[in-house]
Formats: structure tokens, sequence, C-alpha cells
């Protein structure tokens, strides 16, 4: 695939800074080093220097690394230029590379070009977008595991025992007076039996990193003035709600987010879900609704004081099957009721007072059990809906080759599309469309 020569980025964040980075990539990068840096660099040690603008005066002085190809981040030639962070400083810089014929770098291109020259594969080049962006210590290790090749790794493995499979499969319809003996000689049905099991255990881990990258969304969803704005003070810890005694007072959907053991949880505390007294609340319990259908998890709190009444019974009702829910009965410092977590006829209930706080670190850790997040991050890596979608699919052609075990033709063609969709996976097989998805959501310089 070409590509076009050099390209030029800053590559640190806007607004104003300490030190600014520009990054230059390309083949034809050392005809920029004489009017640039009056000098050429010595490959991979700091320089100290001016940087150049046209007439020869100074733009900015700081250090030059020049990186000689392939031993670089993209794989090409790479120039770094470390500067002030004045952002007028930085423009000038950058205009000046243009000048010399670089072009502004597109998202993630610098990535792009390492992954197209064998630098990265495609789940490690997206690991560095997930590392940028983790929001917890437990998402930045994982998303620097996947970048070290720990899911890779998986991934490989796998690839390698499914080619070896392949290679027995062909081998007997080569030579059908062998057939289905030699494969049962082989121990072929136990061996795609156990790599199956694999898959399954790598598909777990991967769906233990897309909640660590994603998080959950969370509704808070119940009647009014039973505590819902209350409870998410108590869980955001601080005052991100109004709180009164006038049922209705939250018309709009209000969002916090909370990160629990390195999770991300997306609370959205709703309307009151009643008859609505007037346009403006009927809205707000419209969105109410909304919010619940596209929820992870829903916390239906009620009021120990009541207890289940028939409107939350209702309300409990609203709830979609495809999604989690635990029943949070608050105000227990209004009686004698200890903060616990049992199992009911209606599902999972906890037990809190949003005003104390009693019971709160319960209902966290169960709302961490309810979104499925295992404790511990050993061994996960950081997994997007496209990996969990692949691993999917090759667990389910893996089942059907366990069906046509002795149909040697289509047991061979279910190994190849196993084969096929793990190499999606890594980007051995990617369509160029997909490519220009992944990359264009990555920030400017990387």
């Amino acid at each position: 695939m070409a590509v076009p020569d050099l390209i030029t980025a800053v590559a640190t964040a806007p607004g104003l800074g300490a030190i600014g980075v520009l990054r230059i990539s390309g083949s034809s990068l050392r005809g920029l080093f004489l009017p640039l840096l009056g000098r050429e660099p010595e490959p991979r040690r700091a320089l100290l220097v001016d940087f150049l603008d046209s007439r020869g005066e100074a733009i900015d002085q700081g250090l030059a690394i020049y990186f000689p190809a392939p031993h670089s981040y993209t794989g090409e030639h790479v120039l770094e230029l470390q500067g002030h962070g004045g952002p007028a400083v930085l423009q000038r810089l950058l205009k000046r590379c243009v000048e010399l014929g670089a072009r502004l770098a597109e998202p993630g291109e610098f990535t792009r070009r390492a992954f197209l020259n064998d630098k990265l594969d495609l789940v490690q080049a997206e690991s560095v977008a997930d590392l940028i962006e983790a929001r917890s210590e437990a998402a930045a290790r994982s998303a620097l595991r996947s970048l070290k090749g720990a899911f890779s790794h998986e991934i490989h493995a796998l690839v390698a025992d499914v080619t070896a499979l392949r290679m027995l499969v062909e081998a007997c319809i080569d030579f059908p007076e062998e057939g289905v003996d030699q494969l049962e000689a082989a121990s072929a049905k136990q061996r795609l039996t156990e790599l199956l099991g694999r898959v399954r255990a790598v598909e777990s881990a991967a769906q233990q990193g897309s909640l660590l990258r994603e998080g959950a969304r969370v509704a808070l969803i119940g009647r009014p003035n039973v505590g819902k704005s209350s409870l998410l003070n108590r869980l955001a810890g601080e005052e991100v709600a109004i709180v009164t005694h006038i049922p209705g007072t939250t018309r709009d959907v209000i969002r916090q987010e909370l990160i629990l053991d390195g999770v991300p949880m997306h609370i959205l505390d709703t309307a009151g879900l009643r008859e609505p007294s007037d346009p403006i609340e009927r809205l707000g319990i419209e969105r109410t609704r909304e919010v619940i259908r596209t929820a992870d998890l829903a916390l239906v709190v009620v009021d120990i004081r009541e207890g289940l009444t028939p409107e939350d019974v209702r309300i409990l009702g609203e709830v979609p099957r495809s999604v989690g829910r635990i029943i949070v009965v608050n105000k227990i410092d209004l009686s004698s009721s200890p903060a616990q977590a049992r199992d009911t006829a209606l599902g999972r209930e906890v037990r809190v007072s949003a005003l104390s706080g009693e019971g709160v670190d319960i209902l966290r850790r169960e709302m961490l059990k309810a979104a499925g997040w295992c404790a511990g991050e050993e061994g996960v890596f950081l997994a997007r809906a496209r990996h969990l979608e692949a691993l999917a699919r090759v667990a389910a052609h893996l089942a059907r080759a366990e069906g046509r075990y002795r149909e040697l033709e289509l047991f061979a063609e279910e190994l190849r599309l196993v084969q096929l969709t793990l190499g999606e996976i890594t980007g051995e097989v990617t369509a160029d469309d997909l490519l220009g998805e992944i990359f264009a959501r990555f920030c400017i310089g990387k």
C-alpha cells in the first residue's frame, strides 16, 4: 500500500506546557536536517540545537533526536523535536516542516505506519490508543499488557494450533483411505475440544478487558423521593445532584462517572417514574425509559419504610431481561434493618442508607459483580467490541467443527474460517476500510 512520504504533527496535547514535542516521519527525512537544524544529528543521541526558519533564524531552541529506519516507532526515519510548549512556537515549527515538504499527519497515521511496517500488529496498535485513553490505573496496566503483546501472543498461539490441526485434516482429505481413523489416532477431537476451551478462556479475559475499557452504563431508577439523587451523591462522594423533598425535582438525566476497582461506571440518575404532572416532567420520564432500555445495569431504588409497593414492582417490570438489576432498599437509617445483600424472588437486593453511607460499599461490590467484573485484573488485556465479536465467531466455528468431525471437507472449512477470523483480530487479514475506521479514532501525532 503506497503512502505519501513525510508526515508531521505536534505530539503533545494542545495548550500551554513546559515542553512541546513535534514528530516527523518518512524516507526523505534527511533532506530536512540542514535547513531545519543546520547540521545532521547523530542517530539516537539528543542534540541541543536551534530550530531554524527559512531565513536561518531561530524559531526555538531544543533537543533533536533522530531515529533512523527501521529502528524507530514507525519503521521509517523519524525526527523528534522537543522544544518549548507554547502553541505559537509549535505552530511556527509545524509550519516550517510543511514548508520543507512534509504534510500534516492524519489521526493515528504514525501508528498506522508502524502497523504497515510490521512494527506492531493491529491489537498492539489499538492498545496504543487505549493506553492514552485509559481512565484508571487498572485500564492502563491492561492496555500496556496488550501493547507488549500479551493478547497477540494468545491469538498467535491459537492460530498455530489451528494450523497444525488443519494440516492434519487436509492430509486426511488427500489420503481418504486413512480418513477419520487417522484423525482419531492423532486425538484430533480432543485437540479440538481443548482448543475451544482455550478460546473460551481468551474470550473471558477479553470480556473483562472490554469492561475495563468501556465500563458499564448504570441507570438509577425508581419512584420520586426514594433517594436516587442522594444515592448518586453518596456514590460519587460529592453533591452532583440537587436533593429536595419535592417530588419531581430531577427532570433530566444526570450523568456521573465513577471508577470502581478500576472499572468505569457511568451512572445515570433519572427522573422519578410516576404519572407526570406537567409536559417537562413527562419528557424527563420518557428519557428515563430510554436510559433503562440502553443500560447494562439498573439500580431500582425503593424506600424501606414503604416496602416494595405495587408501583415498585411495575417499575421492576420495565427493566428488560437483558439488563442486570439490583433492588436498592434505601433509608435503613430510619429502620432497624442492617446493611446487607441478599437474594430475593425479584432479584438481588442490597440494603443501604444514602444519608449515612451505611451499606454503600456493599452496593459497590454488588454493582461490579452484576456488571460482570471478576476481582483482580491479572491476565486481563483491554479488548474492543470487534475483538469480542471475532472471538465469538471463532467459538461458533469450532463448535460447528465438533459436530462435523466425520465430514472432513466441512470440518476443514470450519477450521479455515477459524484461522481467517483469528487473523482479523491481529490484522493479518484486514480490510482497508476497517483500518481507516480504527486509526481515525486516534489522536493527532500518534
